[in-house]
């Protein structure tokens, strides 16, 4: 195998620049591939280099395009789902959203459909163009071609991420020899990062559990004070609990299909402690439900199953916020104004923010939560921390100094 350098002058009198990576096969066959750095050209060398000593060079890879990678690794990820191997339907609908809408547009792919989708039509994919001539340069273009469509900051950071994985598939299937996916950086506007997180006051959430019916106030104050995400909440089974000691067991997850799973990461298996006024209503809550069995859900549907989050958002949580502004209304001096509105996995901000403000350790924080870092823990809630310790360290810094 060699690398070499072609220059030569185009027709408009500019000159381009290629490394040349001449391979050879066991049969004598010569496949040539060109880079736009000699670096690329060398990460190329080293990978086939490594392929050809394993014995999985496939030289007629060469032919192959990104379209043909992001069918055959639909296919994987189609049989993972159904062999039920932590891939969900929801997981696959996202990762075939990410290929079909931007890295392999289908135009036709909403056509026919009830409801009109809201993306717009983004036809600066990479789908014709061969795994051998994907290169990180063409990799950070795509990105840019991203960006500039009005793809936020977030979502093409989670397309490079489904992008990034379906070349770890065709690594390992012989289609390619180096992830160019790897590294990409994404960098958007000071004002597109991850905002700071408001969560709930304390006067929101009493007037809340205040005007909630008897049942769904256990549902408030278990996600309230657990901070567990909507489908741990949903996926909740009583042997989940253990009242004796005060502690809930979080395992699994249920997604918006119904389909349960284990928890979205290795950190997401805990235990969370409860306080005793929450158990004792969750001892009254199965002393009035029906379902009470160890692999009975603790809060389900009339039949039984998982309970609708979006109908249970609408029908039962969003109406509490009416209903305070109706009281309000009718006896301002009783009962406070309605707090503004915000969405069910504020409860979990509010949980959290409950866990910081009582003083518990930043990595006690993380664990309680489930966040699969510390890191995850700092970037969302570290301004919620007290900073107390750190003025008089600073005190103590200007005493030593000015005396």
């Amino acid at each position: 195998m060699s690398i070499r350098k072609r220059s030569w002058k185009n027709a408009d009198g500019t000159e381009s620049t290629r490394w040349t990576v001449d391979v050879f096969g066991a049969d004598g066959h010569r496949e040539r591939r060109q880079f736009e750095s000699r670096k690329e050209a060398d990460a190329f060398r080293v990978a086939t280099e490594g392929q050809m000593r394993a014995g999985t060079f496939r030289g007629d890879a060469a032919k192959l395009t990104v379209k043909f990678a992001a069918d055959s690794y639909l296919d994987y990820c189609e049989g993972r789902r159904q062999r039920g191997e932590r891939m969900t339907r929801k997981n696959y609908n996202v990762i075939e959203g990410h290929i079909r809408n931007y890295v392999c547009p289908d135009p036709k792919r909403h056509e026919g459909k009830v409801r009109p989708t809201r993306l717009k039509p983004f036809d600066g994919g990479i789908a014709s163009i061969k795994l051998s001539q994907l290169t990180t340069r063409g990799m950070c273009d795509f990105r840019d071609r991203l960006r500039d469509a009005g793809v936020s900051v977030v979502t093409t950071r989670k397309i490079l991420s489904t992008v990034h994985q379906m070349l770890g598939y065709a690594i390992e299937r012989d289609m390619c020899g180096i992830n160019v996916a790897k590294g990409i950086r994404v960098i958007g506007r000071r004002d597109e990062g991850a905002h700071k997180i408001v969560p709930p006051t304390k006067e929101a959430m009493r007037a809340l559990l205040a005007v909630a019916d008897k049942d769904f106030k256990v549902k408030l104050a278990l996600a309230s004070a657990t901070g567990v995400r909507a489908g741990e909440f949903h996926a909740l089974r009583w042997h989940h609990l253990d009242l004796a000691r005060c502690e809930a067991k979080i395992e699994t997850r249920v997604d918006a299909y119904g389909e349960e799973d284990v928890t979205k990461t290795a950190a997401g298996m805990r235990s969370i402690p409860l306080s005793q006024p929450l158990v004792l209503m969750l001892k009254e809550w199965k002393l009035r439900t029906k379902r009470k069995k160890d692999a009975d859900l603790v809060f389900p549907s009339k039949r039984g199953w998982y309970v609708s989050h979006d109908n249970m958002v609408k029908r039962k949580f969003m109406p509490l916020f009416a209903e305070i502004a109706k009281r309000h209304k009718e006896n301002p001096t009783e009962y406070p104004d309605a707090p503004k509105r915000f969405n069910w996995h504020g409860l979990r901000h509010f949980a959290i923010s409950c866990w910081i403000e009582a003083d518990l350790k930043p990595k006690t924080v993380q664990t309680f939560a489930g966040h699969s870092s510390l890191q995850v823990t700092m970037d969302r809630y570290g301004h919620l921390f007290k900073s107390d310790d750190h003025k008089k360290a600073m005190d103590m810094i200007a005493a030593d100094m000015f005396g």
